[in-house]
């Protein structure tokens, strides 16, 4: 088990999709601490549809982006195959049934929390067998 301290998500590349500024920045210093590297907080649908997939391990998505729902990018990362959690102020019952097994994380969520269950995505996407 990693202490709180060590950077356990190192090698991680790690996509947040998040328009609310403190909200992403926050997180990409939790993430960043813990060794991760951080592309975005991306805040427009257009630029997160747009980032290249071999850029990123796993992505934080907030689902209403300014307006618009990022559920073009979900759809996305599901169809390449890439691990994805979502946040959101949305219930359960809010999201569509596709997106059921997504893990969601409703605002205000625990940074630590977050942070680790990035990780565990990270080490499934990066070491499959450990992961067992």
């Amino acid at each position: 088990m990693a202490h709180q301290n060590e950077p356990f998500l190192k090698d991680c590349r790690v996509l947040i999709v998040e328009d609310e500024y403190l909200i992403g920045d926050d997180l990409a210093n939790a993430l960043r601490a813990r060794g991760a590297h951080v592309i975005g907080p991306v805040t427009e649908l257009a630029d997160a549809m747009s980032v290249e997939h071999d850029d990123f391990d796993v992505a934080v998505v907030d689902i209403n982006l300014r307006g618009c729902s990022s559920y073009p990018v979900a759809d996305e990362l599901m169809r390449i195959g890439k691990p994805f959690i979502f946040t959101t102020g949305y219930a359960a019952e809010n999201i569509p049934d596709r997106f059921q097994h997504v893990r969601r994380w409703e605002k205000p969520y625990d940074l630590e929390e977050v942070t680790a269950d990035v990780a565990e995505l990270c080490r499934s996407q990066l070491h499959p067998l450990l992961a067992v």
